[in-house]
């Protein structure tokens, strides 16, 4: 009898006490299919531990998206969002165009600046 691979998994650390971040996760999932199963969303919101057990600061959490893959490897910002659009068929090329020399630096520049202007709304940076 041939024995059953374990499912890929990644864990996405996002912040659950953000609108756009819970409408971009049911988005993701959406679009996903079944490949969304494979993927275990953790809110970050009062989990000041669990993410400093990890290494990522709970101040950089909220800044950036990070993503750990079943092997414990964590990535980051843009390297997070790329993992997560190369596993989506309609995403995949939107994953490469970020990922371009040229793109990356001025969409994460444009992505860092978003972020903090949101957080800087709500009054939580």
């Amino acid at each position: 009898m041939e024995e059953k691979k374990p499912r890929h998994r990644l864990v996405v650390f996002y912040d659950g006490s953000c609108e756009s971040c819970i409408r971009d996760r049911v988005r993701y999932e959406r679009w996903a299919g079944e490949q969304g199963k494979e993927i275990c969303w953790f809110d970050i919101t009062d989990r000041e531990d669990v993410l400093l057990s990890l290494g990522i600061s709970p101040q950089q959490a909220l800044q950036e998206l990070h993503v750990q893959t079943a092997e414990g490897e964590i990535f980051s910002e843009l390297d997070a969002y790329i993992l997560l659009m190369k596993r989506v068929p309609r995403l995949r090329p939107l994953a490469l165009f970020i990922g371009l020399p040229v793109i990356r630096p001025t969409l994460s520049w444009l992505y860092r600046h978003w972020v903090r202007s949101r957080l800087e709304r709500e009054g939580r940076l």
